[in-house]
């Protein structure tokens, strides 16, 4: 496994093991988990729309006919 150095706020780190200690991690992990999350998350989001995608293939609407204005939509 690799290291990183970063640069942080002597505050800001201060706060964040304070948190870390808090919910009983550390921010090594905090930071490694929101990587692998930012990471995976372009295909999580594909995966979501990819399944919409196959819902509303799945499923038959109408309109009746009816045309609304963008106006009549938002209409108070």
């Amino acid at each position: 496994m690799a290291n990183v150095t970063l640069a942080i706020d002597d505050g800001l780190l201060r706060r964040a093991r304070v948190k870390a200690v808090n919910e009983n991690t550390s921010v090594n992990a905090v930071v490694r988990d929101f990587l692998v999350r930012w990471v995976d998350e372009e295909g999580e989001r594909a995966a979501a729309v990819h399944r919409l995608r196959t819902v509303l293939d799945a499923t038959e609407y109408r309109s009746g006919g009816v045309k609304w204005t963008r106006d009549e939509l938002h209409e108070r």
